[in-house]
């Protein structure tokens, strides 16, 4: 349950500034003394109950900068039990007035950008659902991955596709970073996308081909085989959808479905990624001689990027 704060209001009619109401009531002298006791005003609980009916996103952001603001002032706490007091001056008045600054700094440092209270908002959206309209956006590169050499693209492909490939992973057990290497070795990490008649897209990022068993539209488009060791350049069909998340789909069908593919899942399972793209190959997924080192590579790449993320 989230606790809503009090402006803090010592028996006066004075506060102690405009952010006072970020923090938690301190109650008496003897109550700070005896193990710093927070009171709870049961009707601002009501107020944010009132206001996660009416924008449950909202109230997630308020409820985060509530438990930062807690966190802090344990912080704070634990900070001030480990100074050595003076004795001089030290009473009740003076601990009281302590504690209250000391919830008014912690008040003051919740809630900023990039702060504790964004990493929890983000727990609490995934624990109840909640998407956030602006990671659908494309971000921009963090310091650490810039640093890193981290492309913009190569960031974005993923957080673009993570969704669609969690899904998949929960429909075949491969995981979900296997699959977007994958796709991004296939799609040139969404640069070279296959498109139909007019640029039309065809989401299809595994570069599946339309065989005589498919039924569904298809993009015509010129692409390279390695015939007998040698590239070479020829036309074929290839599935086209209506989504990205169709195309995750019917890979996920695709290789979880197929006896050809039952090794490769089982490598894929076991967490080896060598393993799945050596599999791959081996059952005749690609035709390039090197598309399992390749391949390998790329997933060891999504793997350091989205630990990066996390």
């Amino acid at each position: 349950m989230a606790v809503s704060p009090l402006p803090i209001n010592p028996g006066g009619p004075s506060s102690l500034g405009s952010n006072s109401n970020r923090g938690f009531s301190v109650g008496n002298a003897s109550n700070a003394s005896n193990g710093g006791n927070l009171n709870v005003d049961m009707r601002s609980i009501e107020a944010l109950k009132g206001a996660a009916a009416r924008d449950p996103k909202s109230s997630i952001r308020e409820t985060a900068k509530q438990f930062e603001s807690l966190f802090m002032q344990e912080v704070m706490k634990s900070m001030r039990a480990s100074t050595m007091a003076t004795g001089m001056m030290d009473n009740s008045a003076t601990q009281m007035g302590t504690e209250m600054l000391d919830t008014q700094f912690a008040g003051k440092m919740s809630g900023l950008p990039g702060g504790l209270s964004d990493a929890i908002q983000r727990q609490l959206q995934r624990q109840m659902g909640i998407q956030d309209k602006a990671s659908d956006k494309t971000l921009q590169p963090l310091p650490a991955l810039a640093k890193k050499g981290v492309a913009p693209h190569v960031q974005s492909f993923i957080q673009k596709h993570d969704s669609a490939a969690k899904a998949a992973e929960a429909q075949t057990g491969i995981p979900a970073s296997f699959m977007l290497a994958q796709a991004a070795h296939e799609s040139g990490w969404g640069k070279r996308e296959i498109t139909g008649a007019g640029g039309t897209p065809s989401f299809n990022v595994f570069g599946i081909k339309a065989t005589s068993s498919w039924t569904g539209p298809v993009a015509e488009v010129q692409t390279t085989e390695f015939i007998d060791g040698k590239a070479q350049k020829v036309t074929a069909k290839f599935r086209a959808y209506g989504s990205y998340e169709e195309a995750f789909k019917d890979y996920a069908k695709l290789i979880g479905s197929n006896e050809r593919y039952s090794k490769v899942v089982a490598q894929a399972q076991s967490g080896s990624a060598e393993g799945f793209a050596r599999g791959l190959q081996k059952a005749g997924y690609a035709t390039d001689p090197e598309y399992a080192d390749k391949l390998a590579r790329v997933i060891n790449t999504t793997v350091r990027v989205q630990r990066a993320l996390a």
